[in-house]
């Protein structure tokens, strides 16, 4: 989601498949458009504090910047199988390489590997908590799947167990990190508060991510199509 309300999607395909479109922009009227093409099996989506998006090809280990027209350049290689993004408050750009790293791209273009987790049979989905914690969720073949905590410093911890095949992740402004996963034999929008108590919020088969809107409510990635629900929750800033 941008600063003016609109909405970005990827459409990713197969692995090594190029798709017509790789990002759409749906508008606040939900008119949706093309946004960005060429970028081969795009992943992970983020907005910088000047309004340019940044996407992850899993394909290419590389991640592109993208300008509020629609321009794209090359922003990072060798980011191994590139999967999500997150900013945090002094723009360092953090990617998960699926394969095992997590990097930090500074400002400057400076890149760094800020830790090493097993590595995921599917994707790392990267969410930021105001203290500088980023969380990272990871799907494996276990039936209780983790979600990581990075510190600020690079060291890894245990955030919550207990989940099965986690993905995307939203947190909110009180601090409830939201994600698409299975939670007591049951798959949708699990909600985590920072006390560590697990509900699900929503209930889907085959949800894989989500986003705050700026109204309260919630864009919800599916494998085909975005769905829109009132959740009553303020989304965290980016910034």
């Amino acid at each position: 989601m941008d600063a003016d309300g609109n909405l970005y999607c990827t459409l990713s395909g197969p692995r090594g498949q190029q798709t017509p479109v790789s990002i759409f922009r749906i508008d606040r009227d939900f008119q949706m458009r093309p946004f960005a093409r060429e970028i081969l099996n795009a992943t992970g989506l983020a907005f910088d504090r000047e309004g340019y998006l940044y996407c992850s090809s899993r394909a290419e280990g590389t991640v592109y910047r993208i300008s509020p027209a629609g321009a794209v350049t090359t922003y990072a290689e060798g980011m191994g199988i590139a999967t999500g993004l997150a900013f945090d408050e002094y723009g360092n750009l953090f990617v998960g390489d699926r394969s095992g790293s997590i990097f930090k791209i500074a400002p400057g273009g400076e890149i760094f590997v800020h830790a090493t987790l097993e590595s995921s049979m599917a994707a790392y989905h990267l969410a930021m908590l105001d203290d500088g914690t980023l969380l990272v969720s990871a799907p494996t073949t276990a039936s209780h799947d983790v979600i990581h905590a990075v510190s600020p410093d690079g060291e890894v911890s245990v955030y919550f167990r207990g989940l099965g095949r986690p993905q995307g992740m939203a947190v909110d402004v009180k601090g409830n990190v939201f994600i698409a996963a299975s939670f007591a034999g049951r798959r949708g929008i699990v909600r985590i508060t920072p006390q560590k108590q697990a509900s699900l919020a929503v209930s889907g088969p085959n949800l894989i991510g989500l986003c705050f809107t700026e109204d309260g409510t919630a864009a919800l990635a599916a494998r085909d199509a975005l769905f829109h629900i009132d959740l009553q929750t303020e989304g965290r800033p980016l910034f």
